[in-house]
């Protein structure tokens, strides 16, 4: 693949808060799907379906699609009560696009269509049994949540479930075969993985699934992608058969982190989890895991991640971890950045999970922004695709910029990773009631090889250091040292 660009999580602007990913590749471009969730949202997903876009060989540089579907759109709707949950999108035998989701109001699958993958979808139909009754209204059914589709000829696989920890009235995740009109049922549901309460003899035991189901076919075999009843992780079971034999294989991604014990302890979180939902993608010779991080200290915005995966000789992928970088090409060492790209944030107290509802205590640094929701008008270049990053310390700021806010004695911000040659001096933009140093490190707990003084502040202003780095490729923790809390927008390498 080519380098025209520094790839960069998250890969959308950092004012854009684009949930539960589901990419595929049309033509010679990758398209993204999610839900739309509200900067300072107090419910998920508040927003109408957007799409971005790449080029294959150039993930550094998304395009804004614009809005593809309208929540007023479903005649089920006219209250607008439901919000648009994540969506998944799949080719029809007739060529045509269509696109599948659930409204949080109401358990039935509902399908939109477009002849373009990015274009402006209508209301299609609801998805039903032979006898015109709703799938998740007839009786036996349960209700529908989370689709996610493959089309294999004339036979539609689609994909449904949510079962909460200990609830034994919902089963797991499961399948239904449709017929070429994309809607009429012509086989299931049956299900094909289990809830917590039905996997305790089983391969998917202390990984169940709980939501977030995506499909994918790698190599003849169905990957089953899914939120785990941990919620900060995506597992995946794989299967010969599209609805039976699933075995549970691993965990492709965590938004915490945990599991990997890499450069810090397993179960060590390295940022604040919650749910998360996504999917993989084959992209040229090599696959990547979509997923989302939470911001601003809550569920409800939540911005769009990819990983790029390592496959092993069996099939098998490992867990990616989290990064700056998107698991590809590691950072350059000059310019300026800004620190809503860490893929790190955390403080001596560990916290695994944001709070389902309200916000997280004062104790806890948050990845927040200025200014509220942008909604262009029609299609835009994302500004991250910049070379290099930024110009200067002072360009990183606009109308809505996004920076790390709260950073009180011990919050540390991580980025993964940098490729450091000849670094000596290095700056950071800071302001706030704060005072101390801010202490730089290659690894989370390694010895800090330089600091900034911090004083209180009314504006942004650049501190300068001496800071060496050796060369070669490295982490970059920046931990606060002192009382008050401090707000963090970027630093710069200084050549």
């Amino acid at each position: 693949m080519k380098n025209l660009e520094q790839k960069l999580n998250p890969y959308m602007p950092s004012w854009e808060y684009v949930p539960d990913g589901e990419p595929y590749v049309f033509g010679d471009r990758v398209y993204v799907y999610g839900s739309h969730d509200k900067f300072n949202g107090d419910v998920y997903c508040m927003l109408d379906y957007v799409c971005y876009s790449a080029p294959v060989d150039d993930l550094g540089a998304w395009r804004y699609e614009g809005v593809i579907y309208r929540k007023d759109q479903d005649p089920a709707n006219e209250d607008l009560q439901g919000n648009l949950y994540a969506p998944a999108v799949t080719v029809g035998p007739d060529g045509r696009y269509y696109l599948y989701y659930v409204l949080s109001s109401w358990g039935v699958v509902s399908v939109a269509v477009c002849d373009e993958p990015a274009g402006k979808y209508e209301f299609y139909g609801y998805v039903h049994h032979t006898d015109g009754t709703y799938l998740g209204q007839k009786e036996g059914d349960e209700p529908q949540f989370d689709p996610a589709v493959l089309t294999e000829g004339d036979r539609t696989y689609l994909y449904t479930g949510f079962c909460g920890v200990g609830d034994k009235s919902r089963h797991g995740a499961m399948g239904t075969v449709l017929g070429p009109d994309m809607l009429t049922i012509v086989e299931g549901p049956v299900f094909v993985a289990p809830g917590e309460p039905y996997s305790h003899d089983t391969s998917f035991d202390g990984h169940a699934f709980f939501e977030g189901p995506s499909i994918r076919k790698k190599d003849g075999k169905y990957y089953f992608i899914f939120s785990t009843q941990l919620f900060h992780e995506l597992g995946y079971a794989v299967s010969d058969d599209p609805l039976k034999g699933f075995e549970y294989k691993g965990v492709l991604v965590s938004n915490g982190d945990l599991n990997i014990d890499s450069y810090k302890p397993a179960d060590k979180p390295m940022f604040y989890c919650a749910n998360n939902h996504g999917s993989m993608v084959q992209i040229g010779d090599d696959w990547y895991i979509f997923y989302h991080r939470h911001t601003n200290g809550t569920n409800y915005s939540r911005q769009g991640c990819f990983e790029k995966l390592t496959e092993r000789e069996d099939g098998t992928f490992e867990q990616a971890p989290m990064t700056s970088c998107c698991g590809m090409e590691p950072l350059r060492s000059e310019g300026t950045y800004p620190t809503y790209i860490a893929c790190n944030l955390f403080t001596d107290t560990d916290v695994t999970y944001i709070p389902w509802s309200g916000w997280m205590d004062d104790r806890f640094p948050k990845i927040t922004q200025e200014g509220g929701d942008i909604i262009p008008d029609g299609k835009l270049e994302a500004p991250i695709s910049a070379e290099p990053i930024l110009k200067d310390m002072g360009s990183w700021r606009r109308t809505n910029y996004a920076y790390i806010a709260n950073m009180r004695d011990s919050a540390t911000a991580g980025f993964k990773y940098f490729d450091c040659k000849n670094v000596k001096e290095m700056s950071v933009c800071t302001k706030g009631y704060a005072t101390g140093k801010l202490e730089v490190r290659t690894k989370w707990d390694g010895e800090v090889i330089g600091s900034f003084e911090i004083g209180y502040a009314n504006e942004w202003h650049e501190t300068k250091a001496d800071i060496e780095i050796p060369d070669g490729v490295h982490d970059l923790f920046f931990s606060f040292k002192g009382t008050g809390h401090l707000q963090f927008a970027a630093f710069s390498f200084i050549k």
